[in-house]
């Protein structure tokens, strides 16, 4: 059954992730304790044997081979390798879940656009449903193990309900080497087809509205298949678990302790023959190697991850729930073409029908939600000058003190060798060039001021500024 936590880091609060540490099913500790446990017992073979069985000079060579592996397993760019390939999975992996066939905007249409309150309309409508339902169970069984054990044979279909005697026999004599999965939706647009000439289905939106959400379904079974066809390239699979192996296969030497090296105390000893040479500092002994024990568990975890993830339709604790998918599809598929057809709750006013503002009640746990003010935009409480008069003064007299303006932008002036201003200083130091469009603080300006008056400011300060820009 799928691992479900969502309600417990509804709220990011002290020690939300933390309690989750200590689950089991579906976490890491059970997907990866066996290797864990191989590494540390390797590991502890290899230290011992280092310390108690072998003599001086072999421990000088474990030493080299071990420092050796030590600098080969940083030249495995595990990180990258490893955090693409998982990338990859996880998009997949969702890819896959979208890929499902969910007959929800299938049964509505039906329920909306097949007609007939008697028999042969409740019929129409049941068996139109059961048809969808019908092709998603085959393409599960294919792709599903849990869906396949399930229904191991045809006949476990027909006993199920998804298919009749009849049914079954049309089906087996049609002769092809590939997957059927595809030929109850054939049934269903047949139908549809003859439920149209019928009168069932009154016109011809409806029935194209009903195929173009069967279409919809079919396309996603047959990605469903499709997904189960096409697998990662298996290359790509091998690189990254050669990668994985490979690493830790080096880090079981080359991350072993060793005694430091004995030459660099000859070397002091002949260079400075009468003083006694001073200890060579070698690494921490430590008889547990806690992060060696730590970059295993995050870097096998890694792969772990993409192991389970990348089919989603085994067994594991995380995989996808398929027969409870289709317990739920089958159950609310029919009952939305047959219980609920036409059988509509009485039509009455609201309790708001004579409010102009609606508000619907809080309780007492949200009262404060409904004292904070509606969000109208993140502009919507700037404040700009609301004195037109100065803004033109400031803007209309011209600097006589700097140089003309450059036309260059900052970013081409440093590329071109040039000390041009900023256009946005350009327009606030010397006004608008000449025969320009107007600046927004005259429109703006001339929109809040009426009259002849008005207007004969702004031609004045119009030929101002352009006789400031006269050479």
């Amino acid at each position: 059954m799928t691992v479900s936590y969502t309600l417990k880091v509804a709220e990011a609060r002290f020690g939300a992730f933390s309690g989750l540490l200590l689950r089991w099913r579906g976490s890491i500790y059970k997907l990866l304790y066996k290797e864990f446990l191989l590494f540390s017992a390797l590991y502890a073979v290899l230290s011992i044997t280092y310390r108690l069985l072998l003599t001086q000079e072999q421990k000088h060579i474990y030493a080299q081979v071990a420092r050796y592996c030590n600098r080969s397993a940083d030249l495995i760019p595990l990180s990258f390798v490893l955090g693409f390939y998982v990338t990859l999975v996880v998009n997949r992996w969702w890819s896959q879940y979208t890929s499902i066939p969910l007959p929800d905007q299938l049964m509505c249409v039906i329920s909306a656009c097949v007609h007939g309150v008697d028999q042969s309309g409740r019929l129409l409508r049941r068996t139109l449903i059961r048809y969808a339902n019908l092709a998603s169970v085959l393409v599960l069984r294919s792709v599903s193990t849990r869906v396949l054990k399930r229904f191991p044979t045809m006949e476990h279909v027909v006993d199920a309900g998804f298919m009749s005697q009849e049914e079954r026999k049309k089906f087996e004599s049609l002769k092809s080497d590939f997957n059927k999965y595809w030929v109850p939706c054939v049934w269903f647009t047949n139908l549809a087809a003859q439920a149209r000439r019928d009168g069932q289905i009154r016109d011809d939106i409806s029935f194209c509205l009903i195929l173009e959400e069967l279409n919809k379904y079919r396309a996603k079974c047959s990605m469903l298949f499709h997904y189960d066809w096409i697998s990662i390239p298996l290359v790509y699979t091998q690189v990254v678990t050669i990668a994985v192996y490979s690493f830790f296969a080096l880090s079981l030497v080359g991350q072993q302790f060793v005694e430091p090296e004995t030459g660099a105390t000859k070397l002091q000893e002949s260079l400075e023959p009468g003083k006694e040479a001073s200890p060579v500092l070698g690494d921490l002994d430590m008889f547990v190697p806690l992060t060696t024990l730590l970059q295993f568990f995050f870097y096998a975890g890694w792969l772990k991850v993409a192991e389970q993830l990348i089919n989603p339709f085994g067994e594991d604790d995380d995989d996808f729930e398929t027969n409870q998918l289709i317990d739920r599809n089958l159950q609310v598929s029919l009952l939305s073409v047959d219980d609920m057809y036409q059988n509509l709750p009485p039509v009455e006013k609201d309790q708001y029908w004579d409010k102009d503002q609606p508000q619907p009640p809080y309780t007492v746990a949200t009262a404060a939600d409904s004292l904070r003010p509606s969000f109208l935009g993140s502009t919507f409480n700037l404040r700009m000058s609301d004195d037109p008069e100065h803004c033109l003064q400031m803007d209309a007299s011209p600097r006589s003190d700097l140089p003309a303006p450059v036309t260059q932008t900052p970013l081409l002036g440093r590329f071109l060798g040039a000390g041009g201003l900023s256009p946005a200083v350009s327009l606030r130091n010397f006004g608008r060039a000449r025969g320009a469009p107007r600046t927004p603080h005259l429109i703006r300006f001339r929109t809040e001021t009426g009259g002849e008056e008005a207007a004969s400011r702004i031609n004045e300060a119009e030929e101002s500024e352009d006789e400031a820009l006269e050479p």
